[in-house]
Formats: C-alpha cells, sequence, structure tokens
C-alpha cells in the first residue's frame, strides 16, 4: 500500500486508528478459550484446532467490529511465536482473513527485526513475500544495512524504531549523539536512507510532548504511535502535536480494545472502543 492510498482511507474513514492484534489466550473471554477443546475449524481446506482455533475465532471476531473504525491492524509477532506453529497458523489464517475480507486496510509486523544485511533480506522475504503485510517494524541498532533490504520492496514499509514508550527508553534514547539525542540521531540517519513513502517511526503516546519537537526535523513521515489506551496515552494529544497534512499517524490500541470486555459481548464491546477512540 503506498502514502496515497493510506492518506485516502483516513480521509474516507476519518480515522487514523492501528488496533494492535496481541492476542492473549489467558484474558480472552472463557466461551472463546472453550473452543480450543471443541473439534477442528475448516478454512480454505484447512484444519484448525486448540489454541490455534481460538485465536483464530477471537481476532475473526475483532476484526469484523473494528473495520470499519480502523485504518490498520498490527499484530505483535511474540503473541503468535509463544504458542508454536499453531499460534504461526493462527496469524497466517488472521492475515488472510483481512486480506479476503478487508483489502483495504494496511497491515504491519510488529516484529522488531534488527540484524545484519542477509539475514534482514530474509525477514523482509517472510513478511512481505510469503505473509504479505504492507509493513514491518524493525530495531535500527545494527544500523543502515539492517534496515535497507525492507526498503527494496515496492509500497512496502519499513517502520523505524525511534522514542518508544516503554519506561526504561531513556537509557539509551535519550544519550547524545553529535549534541541531539540519540532517537533524533537515528531518524535522521534513516531518513537519509529512505524516503516518506517507505518509511515510518515509531513514537511512543506517552511521549506526545516530543512529536511537535519531532516534526520540526521529520515533517513528512508517518509516525506509529502506539502507548494509547491501556498504557496511558492521549489519542487527542497525539493528533493535537503529531499529525500532518498527509494525515501522518497511525495510533495504535491494543488491549483497550481487544480485551474492553470479557463477556459473549466483546466483540462488540471492541468495536465501540475503537469508534470511540478513532472518531475524535
Amino acid at each position: 500500500m503506498n502514502r496515497k492510498q493510506l492518506y485516502e482511507q483516513i480521509q474516507a474513514k476519518k480515522s487514523m486508528l492501528c488496533v494492535g492484534l496481541d492476542v492473549d489466550f489467558d484474558k480472552m473471554p472463557e466461551h472463546v478459550k472453550a473452543l480450543s477443546k471443541r473439534g477442528e475449524l475448516a478454512i480454505k481446506g484447512e484444519l484448525y484446532k486448540g489454541k490455534a482455533r481460538s485465536i483464530i475465532e477471537f481476532n475473526k471476531a475483532i476484526v469484523d467490529a473494528t473495520a470499519e473504525h480502523c485504518v490498520a491492524y498490527k499484530p505483535n509477532l511474540a503473541f503468535y511465536e509463544c504458542y508454536g506453529i499453531d499460534g504461526m497458523r493462527a496469524l497466517d489464517a488472521t492475515v488472510d482473513y483481512i486480506r479476503t475480507h478487508y483489502p483495504e486496510i494496511f497491515l504491519i509486523a510488529d516484529a522488531k527485526r534488527g540484524d545484519i544485511g542477509n539475514t534482514a533480506k530474509m525477514y523482509a522475504k517472510a513478511f512481505f513475500e510469503e505473509m504479505d503485510f504492507d509493513a514491518v517494524t524493525i530495531a535500527p541498532y545494527m544500523g543502515a544495512d539492517s534496515v535497507t533490504p525492507f526498503l527494496e520492496y515496492k509500497d512496502k514499509w519499513a517502520i523505524v524504531l525511534a522514542l518508544t514508550s516503554n519506561a526504561s527508553a531513556y537509557q539509551f534514547q535519550n544519550a547524545r549523539k553529535d549534541d541531539k539525542p540519540l532517537y533524533q540521531a537515528v531518524m535522521e540517519e534513516m531518513m537519509e536512507i529512505s524516503t516518506p513513502d517507505n518509511m515510518m517511526f515509531v513514537v511512543g503516546a506517552t511521549k506526545a510532548d516530543k512529536l511537535e519537537e519531532l516534526r520540526g526535523f521529520c515533517p513528512d513521515n508517518f509516525f506509529l504511535v502506539p502507548g494509547v489506551g491501556a498504557q496511558g496515552g492521549s489519542a487527542e494529544e497525539v493528533i493535537a502535536h503529531g499529525s500532518n497534512d498527509h494525515g501522518g499517524l497511525l495510533i495504535n490500541s491494543s488491549r483497550g480494545i481487544l480485551f474492553a470486555d470479557s463477556t459473549e459481548d466483546y466483540a462488540k464491546v471492541a468495536g465501540e472502543v475503537a469508534a470511540k477512540t478513532a472518531n475524535l
């Protein structure tokens, strides 16, 4: 998906919302967890059972309830890898479901990959060719050659970690390099090897006061902004300080939407929370 198409979707839905599909089996409603013990689910000739079935059913219900209110989905790979092959099969089925039923949605693999060039090339192949994601989150610590393989794909995106929302981020990200904070040095280096059409930056919503500063030296790139909802970030503040003429933001909420309710109405409630978060 290119930047024009992404902005058109933002305008059409009047939303910058990205829903993080960070599935936690233990937090699912009991009736969804129980599906793991009730036979098999058939999808396109493939059979799914156990936790894979519960994850797929949960994700499908969440996606159907929230798709009209969001422009992107962001499954975090850790929440699927932790269930082994069942989890990865569930992720693959989820991606296929979204691509089939909601092809306009921007799909982000929240994988935080970061490795030497030949390995990065294989990661890019995995996510862009085999799994059909639009974007991958990347840790840039190993430098430009760990990022450039992701930039070689037309209409695909590298989303580079810049200023994250976790409590200990300051230990490295605020260190000084050439008399500027490291996060700024990273962003400027990355901007030199990319364009606003193939690179975004992760900027935590709990750092909303920094967004205006970042826009000063990075006016055109999209920012993926996690931390809204359960982590305490404010979508209103993010938009006020971080938007630009092209939208410029994907505002992520995960737990606050996925687990807003634990009853049989969980999907309906998730849709209502998504609508409230999106329509600001």
